[in-house]
């Protein structure tokens, strides 16, 4: 294994301590009525929880691996020297955590030399944990359960396929309200199983599709690798298997085509059951 390889494995193996344990102090605050939230310059909401979770991430990365960058959601970026780069959301669901939901999650990002490379999602209410390195397979694990291998959905048709998503509003706020439209029409069912539980979701094969028309790096970092090994893909509307698009879409492989249909890419053209 070239020894960039098991830096990758060596540094996944700390992303999902690391994230499991930012994730465990947000339950510190999960459904306590006394939660101020407060809203960014974006209007986005962001709490304590969001915040003394990152500042424990970027803790204990700087601890274990000095060198290496990192980005996140609440603080500046901090450049590296070794090629790598940490990119943290340490609470990508904010909404649903401030509303009590059980659906967000800690994501934590790994980049080499500007490629995603590895991922983990950790749902702290649920205790269900989702972790993957290129070329080292995609890994889920709820509670004290064995790990087993994380594989996507063998649905070949949107037609009997599950897609979730995160907000509708963002459908018409980037003027493709039609797309949801479409999409509803089109699949068995559509739910707002969202943010990076959606994801998750289809990883593990319990759904198809996951779409969302605005995404930042740190929601989408974790995500390509994870949906790649685990025989899926991460794109943007386009096609392209990236982070910094601004959008995702990710798909079990086989209806990939169909969504890129609907989305209206033009470049839909190989078969979605190749």
């Amino acid at each position: 294994m070239p020894s960039s390889q098991q830096e990758i494995k060596s540094r996944l193996e700390y992303a999902v301590q690391f994230a499991r344990e930012a994730g465990r102090l947000t339950l510190e605050y999960f459904r306590r009525r006394d939660l101020a939230v407060e809203r960014k310059s974006d209007a986005s909401p962001v709490t304590v929880a969001d915040r003394e979770a990152e500042q424990l991430l970027r803790q204990q990365i700087s601890q274990q691996f000095p060198q290496d960058g990192i980005l996140g959601e609440e603080f500046p970026e901090r450049v590296g020297t070794s090629g790598f780069r940490w990119i943290l959301d340490p609470i990508d669901g904010t909404k649903s955590f401030i509303h009590g939901v059980p659906l967000y999650g800690t994501l934590v990002g790994l980049e080499y030399e500007s490629e995603p490379v590895g991922g983990v999602i950790f749902i702290p209410p649920l205790d269900e944990c989702l972790w993957a390195a290129k070329g080292q397979g995609a890994w889920y694990q709820q509670a004290n359960s064995a790990r087993e291998p994380a594989k996507v959905s063998t649905c070949t048709r949107l037609a009997e396929a599950l897609v979730v998503t995160s907000e509708i509003a963002n459908f018409d706020a980037i003027g493709r309200f039609e797309v949801f439209q479409r999409l509803n029409r089109e699949a068995r069912l559509l739910r707002t199983w969202g943010d990076c539980y959606g994801y998750l979701m289809v990883a593990t094969g319990r759904a198809e599709v996951a779409i969302d028309p605005i995404m930042n790096i740190w929601d989408a970092a974790a995500l390509l690798p994870i949906l790649q090994e685990a025989g899926g893909t991460f794109t943007d509307w386009q096609g392209r298997p990236t982070v910094c698009s601004g959008q995702g879409v990710a798909t079990n492989g086989f209806v990939l085509n169909e969504v890129l249909a609907v989305l209206g890419c033009s470049d839909a053209r190989q078969d979605s059951s190749d």
